[in-house]
């Protein structure tokens, strides 16, 4: 993607505004350069000796006109300018919410957390500058050195303009020479604070772990040498900074002591007045501020380019589960899953996950799934929810191949609830709502009561207002289960319910009563569950047990606990030998 493709359109859309508002700084600028020319007209007239009480005032009033001009049209481009960066910025931050939220989990799976929201926190804002204060000060700049430049010229003396601003001439060679490496410098400065980031996140995840092994210093330690090595690229960068900024004053400066010169020796000589010439002067120390504030602009342009390609970067991933062209779209969806002989590796792996998968799930039954850790459980799970998609044909939902499905309506038709029972940091009312925000207190109880976390929440000091904390924290493991489950039933729409290991960490006895609800209260609606305690599939129509990714049994409780096999086995173990007519 080409630079300007991220820039360009906003600019384009919003050509009036930038138009008004760099008029507005050009008349500005206009009044600003009036000033020396009022002045020098002032100090000619009292050197004649013809200023009286109403010519001083006249003087007066012009002055104070062209500064309060100065004034307000330059505070309304500047406001106008500003407003519109931070329109920029908050647009920008809109769509790259947005484009994330289109990504797959196994994007986020390779990409660290606190990269991402430095790309949304200092790469926009980054843009934004150059945007508002860059523009402002570059065009700012433009017309305050051409209106002076016109003003010396052609009310002063051209040679005197020329000789002055001969040493002026360097600081495009200087611009040039500097610029690369700002831009270099500006990458790495951004880098390294993606890379702080990134471990400050991961540590604040981490940080029960981390105090339960008395790890502070270390983690201290780490994260030290990530600022230090973003202080040594921003001082390399401050230096060059330095630099340029030294090189342009050192080069007016020079400028400045040719024109004092060459412009005393033309007043001794008659051939320009003394007012002439205080205003060349001032004209000349005016012209050091645009010359300053092209560095700065360039180092903010340089800063932002920097920034630009990394947030393209981002913009340019593309989805790798989508939507097909031509989806089947269906008025009435009945939650019948089939699976035909799928086969799936993860990719960049060789081994497949899962290997000749075949099952058929009539709508309203239940269908169990276990097996040993890594038996290809959750890697099933993913798959029916399109997190990863499986070959084309060997998924079905109602007959028709999930990829042939908008993913809206496949994810719309599922209530999910993962391992983790993850949590927003919000109220535990608003976790169970969380995909129905719309629904009434009353909802929210009645699901809450089938997840046998109601009771909990009554003795919450508020309720359902009670906030819970960052992912939950101020949860057990077994009340952070149940309330996912509570947000899984208050989707009513959905046919099909899928629940991933997700009473792990419920009691038996807890365990038990939400299996039975789910059969009573779900009615005609299919359930899919995949849990290591046996128990929780136990009253499952259909139980399949995975071993490496491949079927190695199939039936009900009763039956499997009669066949030789790993079921069994897994029975004896988790029962302590109880009785295999259980």
């Amino acid at each position: 993607m080409n630079p300007s493709q991220l820039i360009r359109p906003f600019v384009l859309q919003r050509k009036w505004g930038y138009l008004a508002a760099t008029l507005a700084v050009a008349f500005a600028e206009f009044c600003q350069v009036r000033i020396p020319y009022i002045l020098g007209g002032f100090i000619d007239r009292l050197k004649v000796g013809g200023a009286g009480g109403h010519v001083i005032v006249l003087y007066a009033v012009e002055l104070a006109a062209a500064a309060a001009g100065y004034v307000v049209l330059f505070g309304i481009g500047q406001t106008q300018i500003g407003n519109l960066g931070r329109t920029w910025e908050f647009e920008t931050r809109q769509r790259l919410f947005a484009h994330w939220e289109t990504l797959s989990s196994r994007y986020f799976q390779t990409r660290s957390v606190g990269d991402l929201l430095n790309h949304s926190l200092n790469d926009v804002t980054s843009v934004r500058q150059a945007l508002s204060m860059g523009v402002n000060q570059i065009s700012q700049a433009v017309f305050l050195l051409l209106a002076t430049l016109f003003m010396t010229i052609e009310t002063i003396n051209l040679r005197l303009t020329l000789f002055s601003l001969l040493p002026l001439l360097f600081i495009p060679v200087v611009i040039s020479l500097i610029r690369p490496q700002v831009r270099l410098r500006s990458r790495l400065v951004q880098e390294s604070l993606s890379d702080m980031s990134a471990l400050a996140e991961e540590s604040f995840q981490a940080i029960r772990v981390i105090k339960a092994v008395s790890n502070e210093p270390v983690e201290v330690s780490r994260f030290t040498r990530k600022t230090q090595t973003i202080v040594d690229r921003q001082m390399s960068l401050v230096r060059l900074n330095t630099l340029f900024q030294a090189l342009v004053p050192l080069l007016s400066g020079v400028g400045f002591t040719v024109g004092l010169v060459y412009g005393g020796w033309l007043v001794i000589h008659g051939g320009i007045s003394l007012g002439g010439f205080v205003a060349f002067t001032v004209y000349l120390s005016m012209l050091v501020r645009p010359l300053m504030q092209f560095g700065i602009v360039i180092n903010l342009f340089q800063n932002a380019s920097a920034s630009v390609t990394r947030i393209q970067a981002l913009l340019a991933v593309e989805p790798d589960i989508r939507d097909p062209e031509t989806p089947v779209v269906r008025e009435m969806w009945h939650g019948e899953l089939t699976a035909r002989d799928l086969t799936f590796a993860y990719p960049g792996t060789e081994n497949p996950a899962l290997a000749g998968v075949a099952f058929d799930v009539p709508a309203g039954t239940t269908l169990g799934i276990v097996g040993r850790t890594g038996a290809g459980k959750t890697t099933l799970l993913n798959l029916l929810l399109r997190d990863y998609d499986p070959p084309a044909g060997t998924v079905l939902f109602d007959g028709v191949d999930i990829r042939e499905m908008r993913l809206w309506d496949l994810r719309h038709l599922i209530a999910y609830v993962p391992q983790d029972g993850f949590l927003f940091s919000t109220s535990v009312g608003n976790n169970i709502a969380f995909s129905q925000p719309e629904v009434v207190p009353d909802a929210i109880e009645a699901a809450a009561t089938q997840s046998r976390i109601w009771d909990t929440i009554q003795s919450m000091p508020e309720g359902i207002d009670t906030l819970i904390g960052e992912r939950g924290i101020m949860l057990s493991g077994g009340q952070r289960q149940r309330t996912a489950i509570a947000r899984a039933l208050i989707k009513s729409e959905a046919k099909i319910l899928i629940l991933d290991d997700s009473l792990s960490a419920v009691d038996t006895g807890t365990e038990s009563e939400i299996i039975h609800m789910l059969r009573r209260v779900r009615g005609k609606k299919t359930t899919v569950i995949a849990a290591h305690r046996l128990s929780a599939v136990r009253d499952a129509d259909q139980i399949i047990v995975l071993d490496k990714g491949v079927i190695v049994q199939r039936g009900s409780h009763r039956d499997l606990i009669r066949q030789p096999g790993l079921y069994r086995d897994l029975y004896r173990i988790q029962t302590g030998g109880a009785s295999l007519h259980a």
